[in-house]
């Protein structure tokens, strides 16, 4: 191997083993709900589509939710489990989450306290369910 392949090697592996040293800066998909959560919660680095003036934030939640809800503040307990606040794009509602990491690709979203976060059903807003089973994306 010449000196640059090494590097390279290098490089890439010190890539993946800082990616699983941050299991909270990923996207996941609720595929059951259909439901999109995109976090960085070690720094501010994610614009949240259509709230580009607010500058970089944690993350938010989109897809089959009402509205789009923001990450407003976190706090990463440990290697497997974060403690998020969530706020609609209103800043009406706001709803506290427990995220912890089962294995390298499946996350459990629990609401603990707060407004509850529904979506549309039939023109009608119905509860998604207190917890939800998250798989990594990225």
């Amino acid at each position: 191997m010449t000196k640059k392949h090494i590097i390279t090697s290098l490089a890439c592996l010190s890539a993946v083993w800082a990616g699983a040293q941050r299991p909270f800066k990923c996207s996941l998909y609720d595929l059951e709900n259909k439901i999109n959560l995109h976090i960085d919660l070690y720094e501010e680095s994610i614009n949240v589509p259509g709230m580009e003036m607010f500058g970089p934030m944690n993350g938010y939640m989109n897809g089959n939710v009402y509205g789009i809800w923001m990450v407003t503040s976190c706090k990463v307990e440990d290697e497997k489990t974060a403690t998020l606040r969530l706020s609609n794009d209103l800043g009406s509602e706001t709803q506290q989450v427990r995220l912890t990491v089962e294995n390298d690709s499946t996350y459990q979203f629990e609401q603990e306290d707060g407004a509850v976060i529904k979506k549309v059903v039939n023109r009608k807003l119905v509860k998604i369910p207190k917890k939800l089973t998250f798989i990594r994306q990225k």
